[in-house]
């Protein structure tokens, strides 16, 4: 709880301190989706379950330790790509470039194209790991997997239409840091 207290709480201030044209409650990232409710009521339930029948599933320290590590790296990961990014980060895939929009391409925009979705996936991941929830890691792991797989696609090209050669240029130096996703593929 507390991690996700954490993340939804620093959604909203970092925000607050980038962006604060683009600040709503919509920030906290609470009423992200219909599925991120189910994803996150389904593993509080499985935690349950599985702690009142099988409660040695849930002491295994080490496991719930390497859960925490991805936490709090995909956490200080998003949150460096949210300062980085500056005004140019918002929660909503942007269709229509702003006089203010750049491309970033510094700070952990320079290890991965899209730090932001990386450190979402490893949190989001670390959570059910560290709760040693093992139906709710696999499905949370297909289920991220498959969200930034596509919204990589539609982001990028949004960034194609807006900057051109130049995210192109970016694209071929940079992974996206997300294991096997591409990005938008581009036919020269």
């Amino acid at each position: 709880m507390c991690s996700l207290s954490l993340f939804h709480y620093s959604e909203y201030l970092v925000t607050a301190v980038n962006n604060p044209k683009s600040l709503s409650l919509d920030s906290f990232l609470l009423n992200h989706s219909l599925e991120y409710t189910v994803a996150a009521l389904s593993s509080w339930i499985e935690f349950t379950l599985e702690n009142i029948f099988w409660p040695e599933l849930k002491q295994i320290t080490w496991l719930s330790a390497l859960g925490l590590l991805m936490v709090v790296f995909g956490e200080c990961l998003r949150k460096a790509a949210m300062f980085t990014a500056g005004s140019n980060f918002n929660h909503v895939v942007q269709n229509e470039k702003s006089e203010t929009h750049t491309l970033v391409t510094s700070g952990v925009y320079a290890w991965f194209r899209h730090p932001s979705y990386v450190g979402w996936f490893y949190w989001s991941i670390g959570t059910q790991v560290m709760l040693c929830n093992p139906i709710c890691g696999v499905g949370y792991a297909l289920t991220v997997w498959r969200f930034f797989r596509d919204r990589t696609e539609e982001e990028e090209i949004s960034l194609i239409h807006f900057f051109g050669d130049e995210y192109l240029e970016y694209k071929k130096r940079v992974p996206t840091g997300l294991p096997f996703i591409k990005g938008v593929k581009v036919e020269l």
